[in-house]
């Protein structure tokens, strides 16, 4: 008997909100292509799905993909609004909820981006809430920025990504960050990228058994990252299976 994909809940912006809701479409679709080439079935929710398919997703989900988008409300994190924009208070609500509904199955968590954002917010850190000099175009309006990160060996994310001699060269499209003092207690950092405003969390996941991963760069978009990150979607799905 073939044994069923695991079903992996995305959390995404909600489409038509944004002023380019094809390009936005196919921004978002690569999140779900990112699940399904490694044998995932991705189940994508956003703060508009009705009542009933967001229990039913949630109830039965296998793993939690929180992907990028606009900033969380930095009043979830203590803060007054010192740089944040594109607040989005449904989905930062959406998003504390599906995270909730995570720990209390105990399944495997991804956070891209903004996601890696969120994990750290969920679990009581903070964020710097402007970066000067670190964000590209948007994605499919230029050419992405990129800079250099540095893994930490002996991390999860370290192992899989496999780090050589040599830096990784990752896109950029966030103006928000965490600095080592603003890691969530019980997290660790995983990887690092030098900024103006000094060293950067790049990577953090939970030291326990359990997956609970977040990269701040985009590895679903190919074009600009390192092959090796595949290695990152696949350990994820597998640790929902």
């Amino acid at each position: 008997m073939t044994e069923p994909s695991p079903r992996i809940v995305v959390t995404l912006s909600d489409l038509s909100e944004h002023p380019d809701p094809e390009r936005a479409a196919r921004r978002a679709a690569l999140y779900l292509d990112a699940i399904r080439r490694h044998g995932g079935d991705p189940m994508p929710i956003d703060a508009k799905t009705p009542p009933v398919a967001l229990t039913s997703a949630l109830s039965s989900m296998d793993g939690l993909l929180l992907t990028g988008g606009g900033d969380i409300d930095p009043a979830r994190y203590g803060q007054a609004n010192d740089g944040s924009r594109e607040i989005d208070q449904a989905r930062d609500a959406l998003e504390a909820f599906a995270w909730e509904a995570a720990g209390m199955r105990a399944v495997p968590v991804l956070g891209i981006c903004r996601g890696l954002q969120a994990i750290n917010v969920f679990a009581g850190g903070t964020l710097l809430q402007h970066v000067d000099g670190h964000e590209g175009p948007s994605w499919g309006t230029g050419e992405p920025v990129t800079h250099p990160i540095e893994v930490v060996a002996g991390t999860r994310l370290g192992d899989l990504l496999a780090p050589g001699a040599e830096p990784i060269v990752v896109n950029a499209y966030h103006h928000q960050g965490i600095l080592a003092e603003d890691l969530a207690p019980g997290l660790v950092a995983s990887a690092w990228a030098a900024s103006a405003a000094g060293p950067l969390v790049e990577g953090l996941e939970d030291p326990g058994s359990r997956f609970i991963v977040g990269v701040q760069c985009h590895p679903e978009r190919t074009e600009s990252t390192p092959s090796s990150f595949e290695n990152v979607f696949e350990a994820f799905v597998a640790a929902a299976r």
